[in-house]
């Protein structure tokens, strides 16, 4: 089961039938809304609602394939239909800082070269790992203000999956310090001249929707590796 995200990031409801409870609190769905703890990206937050009754949902997480819906109280039985709700301001907060990150990725490499080597989305702020020789704050500075151009300039953000094959004959996806991972079709995010990767994540659908980053911190963590925190503005 591919999770409802994949094709629309800001479904904030769903109706879905549970399939399978284990240990009381853990739950799979027919279908989900809620994204699952990978790629750098948190877990969503939310309910699950039967019959009026809610059932916080403080987990989910990627196991054998499926989404297991951790739930803060036990309840549910299988074959219980559920409307299901996610934490929209927790989800878009991560969609905007994870859009972020693929713009600040995209940035370091043309500008360096460097390979991304990871990241992680936080509520409060975001990172970016790259391997670099030189450590140069004030172009890391440099850097973060390209990225609150092409934010500025509001440019279309897409997604789309490909048969692998064709997905690996597009340059801009070896880039990563990490294998593409080993499935028949490859989600694509593209930001409009700036960026394709593959991804599983949620974004916005245009980078004006970040309202801008700015830089807290960069570290250098040994031979080549670097380090870029950020965080996403949040206003109108």
């Amino acid at each position: 089961m591919s999770g409802l995200y994949i094709n629309d990031s800001y479904l904030k409801s769903f109706e879905a039938r549970v399939e399978e409870v284990t240990g009381d609190k853990f739950v799979i769905l027919d279908k989900t809304a809620f994204y699952p703890n990978s790629g750098g990206q948190p877990h969503d937050t939310g309910l699950l609602v039967r019959d009026g009754e809610e059932y916080p949902v403080v987990y989910a997480g990627l196991f054998d394939s499926k989404i297991s819906h951790e739930l803060g109280r036990s309840g549910l039985e299988t074959g219980d239909n559920v409307a299901g709700s996610i934490d929209w301001d927790r989800r878009y907060r991560f969609m905007c800082s994870h859009t972020a990150c693929h713009l600040l990725s995209a940035v370091i490499f043309r500008e360096t070269g460097a390979m991304i080597t990871g990241n992680q989305i936080g509520e409060e702020k975001s990172r970016v790992d790259f391997s670099l020789e030189e450590f140069d704050r004030s172009r890391l500075a440099e850097y973060i203000d390209q990225v609150n151009g092409i934010i500025k300039e509001d440019r279309t953000v897409k997604t789309s999956v490909l048969p692998r094959d064709e997905a690996m004959k597009i340059p801009d996806l070896v880039r990563l310090a990490k294998e593409v991972p080993d499935r028949e079709e490859i989600r694509i995010v593209e930001v409009e001249g700036i960026d394709l990767q593959a991804c599983g994540g949620t974004h916005v659908k245009r980078t004006g929707e970040i309202k801008g980053i700015i830089m807290l911190k960069a570290e250098n963590k040994g031979k080549f590796n670097r380090r870029v925190y950020f965080e996403v503005l949040e206003g109108d």
